[in-house]
C-alpha cells in the first residue's frame, strides 16, 4: 500500500507564498502521475495541478495558472506545490494524489490533506 504524506500547510496573508510537500512511501518513478487537489468547505474536490510522467508536462487549473507550480523530485520521492500570490479563495484542504498501473490494474492513492488558509 502506497502512502502519501503532505506537509507545509498553514495560515498566510493574501499575496503571500506557501510551499506544500508530499512524501511518498514508494518510488515515484513507478507512478503514472502525481497531482495536487483541493477541497474548500461546501465544495467538491478539484484538481489544482498535475504531472503525467509519460508526458512530462504539467497541467494547472485556470484559477492557479501563473501562480502555482508543481514539481517532482524522484530522488526524494516527493512532490511539491509552490503557491505564490495567494488569494482568500485558495483557502482549502490540499491533497496529494498519485496513481499507477500494476499488471493492467489501476491504483489511486491519496494523502490525508493539509489545511491552507489565506486571510484577506
Amino acid at each position: 500500500q502506497v502512502r502519501l504524506m503532505e506537509s507545509g500547510g498553514g495560515l498566510v496573508q493574501a499575496g503571500g507564498s506557501l510551499g506544500l510537500s508530499c512524501a511518498a512511501s514508494a518510488d515515484t518513478r513507478r507512478f503514472n502521475s502525481m497531482a495536487w487537489f483541493r477541497q474548500a468547505p461546501g465544495k467538491q474536490r478539484e484538481l489544482v495541478a498535475k504531472i503525467v510522467f509519460g508526458e512530462y508536462t504539467a497541467n494547472y487549473a485556470d484559477s492557479v495558472k501563473g501562480r502555482f507550480t508543481i514539481s517532482i523530485d524522484h530522488a526524494t520521492v516527493s512532490a511539491w506545490l509552490q503557491m505564490n500570490s495567494l488569494r482568500p479563495e485558495d483557502t482549502a484542504v490540499y491533497y496529494c494524489h498519485a496513481d499507477q498501473y500494476i499488471s493492467g490494474r489501476y491504483y489511486s492513492y491519496w494523502g490525508q490533506g493539509t489545511q491552507v488558509t489565506v486571510s484577506s
